[in-house]
């Protein structure tokens, strides 16, 4: 259970960096003035811990001069490029023992910061966790809002915990991510994950703005990736698919026999090269899908079993304390 509000201090607000010296500066101004509201209006100081995921331009150099000169920022910089969903747990991890909770948010601020405060707020009724869900998604193009509610509606097929327009924008209190952080597997869905902690939760809706600097770092490509990562590392339902799949197809089969069959007694010629050629492809295609499928299911089975670290820590600035 939590504690009260006047034990509940600090939020640290964890922020994953990949080459982002163009908004870094602006989202930083932004980020110092929401935690002077935040001070005001709850009680409840913010700190800032940047997760610089490999950057190939000025981003680590930015974190130092940030950390240099204000007190309440800190930096961490890995020393290799370990994706969106490792550079989060890297900051997670290095935020236990330096504060109460942990609001995790991207660097591009497209997710309203000044909803952290609502969060404060929650946590300080005794929240544990706290999801950022999106009103909308009026600034998104056509095609990715279409791809992104395709993607959502999927997920909740595999799994109904999944909560609609949410992504990985939340509140976290210091319990819920030691309790994150028992997690042992290395191909990581943070946002199904957190949902089966189980710790009372809480919703705060905001509506999200366009990117202000700097270039998405989920093109098409990355986005496709992720949703065949966050699908099979947090569901099975696409083996539940190809069960289905065999044995409609087996069926299916057995129908084209007996109409086969049929036509045979009754002495018609079934001249057949279409149908066959179609049947052929088909029924290759879903067995191509199916191998495909347990072969990714297969390469997770072997990325988990090596037991690799997930990141290597390169750099740190401002850490004072820790887990």
């Amino acid at each position: 259970m939590n504690q009260q509000p006047n034990d509940k201090q600090t939020i640290c607000i964890v922020i994953p960096c990949y080459n982002e010296e163009e908004v870094l500066p602006w989202a930083m101004g932004k980020l110092q003035t929401m935690i002077g509201k935040m001070k005001a209006e709850t009680g409840i100081e913010g700190r800032l811990l940047l997760v610089d995921d490999g950057s190939r331009d000025r981003t680590w150099e930015l974190i130092e001069g940030f950390a240099a000169e204000h007190s309440n920022v800190a930096g961490v910089k890995l020393s290799h490029n370990e994706g969106h969903q490792n550079a989060l747990w890297a900051g997670m991890q290095e935020s236990l023992g330096m504060c109460d909770a942990i609001v995790s948010i991207d660097a591009d601020l497209q997710d309203d910061e000044m909803a952290i405060i609502d969060m404060a707020r929650q946590f300080a009724e005794g929240k544990d966790i706290v999801y950022g869900v999106r009103k909308q998604r009026k600034t998104d193009t056509w095609f990715k809002r279409f791809t992104a509610q395709a993607f959502y509606r999927l997920m909740q097929t595999a799994d109904k915990e999944i909560i609609y327009n949410h992504a990985d924008f939340r509140l976290m209190s210091e319990r819920a991510v030691r309790a994150l952080m028992e997690y042992p597997e290395r191909n990581m869905f943070l946002r199904g994950m957190v949902r089966q902690l189980g710790f009372s939760e809480g919703y705060v809706y905001y509506d999200r703005t366009a990117r202000t600097a700097g270039e998405s770092k989920y093109p098409l490509s990355k986005m496709l990736a992720f949703s065949i990562d966050g699908i099979t590392s947090f569901s099975t339902a696409p083996l539940k698919f190809i069960t289905f799949a065999g044995l409609t197809m087996t069926l299916i089969s057995m129908l084209i026999i007996i109409y086969g069959l049929y036509e045979h007694f009754i002495g018609k010629t079934i001249e057949g090269w279409t149908s066959l050629m179609v049947s052929m492809w088909f029924i290759g295609g879903v067995i191509t899908t199916g191998v495909g499928i347990t072969g990714t299911y297969i390469g997770k089975i072997y990325n988990e079993v090596k037991r690799r670290p997930r990141y290597f820590v390169d750099k740190k600035v401002g850490i004072k304390g820790g887990n």
